[in-house]
């Protein structure tokens, strides 16, 4: 799996854990919901500034958005 695949998984998974929707972790985090809906399947790449945003809205160490789950 690439690791854009992978952040994108980590990112849609945390957020569900969490009850958040995407508007929710968007409004949280200050970037569009229609990026966090493009990183999540993948489709485009984020910055490490936006990453440390999402991962500051999900109360998760930004290196949680990369480790591998099973």
């Amino acid at each position: 799996m690439k690791l854009r695949e992978q952040v994108g998984l980590n990112v849609r998974n945390l957020r569900s854990s969490r009850g958040l929707s995407q508007e929710q972790l968007a409004l949280v985090a200050e970037v569009d919901r229609s990026y966090i809906s493009e990183i999540e399947l993948a489709k485009n790449s984020a910055s490490i500034d936006v990453l440390e945003r999402i991962a500051d809205a999900l109360e998760v160490d930004p290196k949680e958005l990369f480790n591998e789950r099973g």
